[in-house]
């Protein structure tokens, strides 16, 4: 694929070099489309036909690719960066354009369309998820309250709280309110839920950066069938081995499945480090976006 990508950078290069800069030329409208195959929203279910929403993410998507592919052909270096990382950027600046309040609201609506415990509701609300993120619009509350350090490790928690909490209670969202704009509602959440993150810390009277074990511990659970050992035992036995097979790059060891588990069984981040010699926010990181990844699998686990 990535061999492919590069050929077609290549040829697109070549057009544009020769000053034939139209972004209608075959070469760059075939780059544009492979750019858009691996996009992560605009997309549908597999053997299912894009829906309105994701239909019209694909082509706004596309439109503006093809409004500034010729500029950022001209100026791409293959020494400094890869075809991919290249087309991963351009790919994600077009979809942070594209994903203004208006996709936002209709990529939830579009979730709610679906009945709950279903494979569409599932794939929409992992759309929606991912479309928030990627669409720069989530607010940053209480920013100047905290130093850096640790308003950016109690953010990354809020925010993992707000979307899991978003994807359980997205029936609840009333797009006649707030102004009609989803994000009014979704920061409104986050904020509420960075003071409720706050609160849980008061007591050590500190702005200053706690123990991450403090902000990401995962309760021990005290009895069989509470929620936290249902979630717990679904990690574990992991039927679809989906947990296992979503690692960090080129470490299969570290798995979000692993790593979960020494969550649960109460292992500091720290010692996670130590075991694995991963840096800690290279695994906090990536605990967090596995935790927002499969939060529709959660709730449909543990609301079945």
């Amino acid at each position: 694929m990535d061999d492919r990508l590069t050929q077609l950078v290549q040829e697109a290069q070549l057009l544009v070099s020769k000053g034939e800069q139209s972004p209608v030329q075959l070469p760059i409208l075939t780059l544009v489309d492979e750019i858009l195959r691996s996009r992560p929203v605009g997309r549908a279910l597999p053997g299912q036909p894009l829906s309105e929403v994701y239909q019209k993410i694909f082509e706004h998507t596309r439109n503006h690719l093809l409004d500034v592919i010729v500029e950022a052909l001209s100026h791409y270096n293959s020494a400094r960066e890869s075809a991919r990382d290249w087309a991963i950027a351009l790919q994600t600046a077009a979809l942070k354009q594209v994903l203004d309040d208006v996709q936002l609201k209709q990529l939830a609506m579009e979730a709610q369309r679906h009945p709950r415990q279903t494979a569409e509701r599932q794939h929409a609300l992992t759309q929606l998820v991912t479309a928030i993120k990627l669409s720069g619009r989530l607010a940053r509350p209480h920013r100047t309250t905290f130093t850096p350090s640790f308003y950016e490790l109690l953010y990354d928690e809020a925010v993992n709280r707000t979307l899991t909490y978003i994807c359980c209670a997205i029936d609840n969202y009333d797009p006649e309110r707030g102004d009609k704009k989803f994000m009014n509602w979704v920061n409104f959440r986050l904020e509420r839920v960075m003071i409720d993150c706050r609160h849980e810390f008061s007591d050590r009277e500190t702005t200053e950066l706690p123990n991450l074990n403090d902000l990401e511990h995962l309760a021990q659970p005290e009895e069989s069938d509470s929620p936290v050992q249902l979630l717990r035992d679904y990690i574990e036995q992991d039927a679809e081995q989906v947990f296992q097979h979503t690692h960090i790059r080129d470490r299969p060891d570290a798995n979000f499945r692993n790593i979960a588990l020494d969550r649960f069984d109460d292992k500091s981040w720290e010692d996670i480090s130590v075991r694995l010699g991963i840096k800690i926010p290279t695994l906090s990181s990536f605990f967090q976006r596995c935790c927002q990844k499969f939060a529709p699998k959660f709730q449909e686990h543990l609301f079945s």
